[in-house]
């Protein structure tokens, strides 16, 4: 049996518009071209990128980013 997805979810409203997690984790996450808020891009990443996942969610400056664990 295989491993329960991974879920994202971001909070737009905690977003400091860092820019840390699209460097960390660009197939997850991006920016608004208009002021640079966190744009969620793929809410049940892939087990290659869970760890890349967890890691722009530790760095967050503004903790916008929330891992769901199965």
């Amino acid at each position: 049996m295989g491993r329960a997805a991974l879920r994202v979810s971001v909070d737009p409203g905690r977003c400091c518009s860092s820019g840390q997690c699209v460097t960390a984790v660009p197939e997850v996450f991006d920016q608004s071209e208009d002021d640079g808020v966190v744009l969620l891009i793929q809410p049940e990443p892939p087990a290659d990128l869970r760890s890349a996942v967890r890691t722009a969610a530790a760095i967050c400056p503004g903790r916008a980013i929330t891992v769901h664990e199965p």
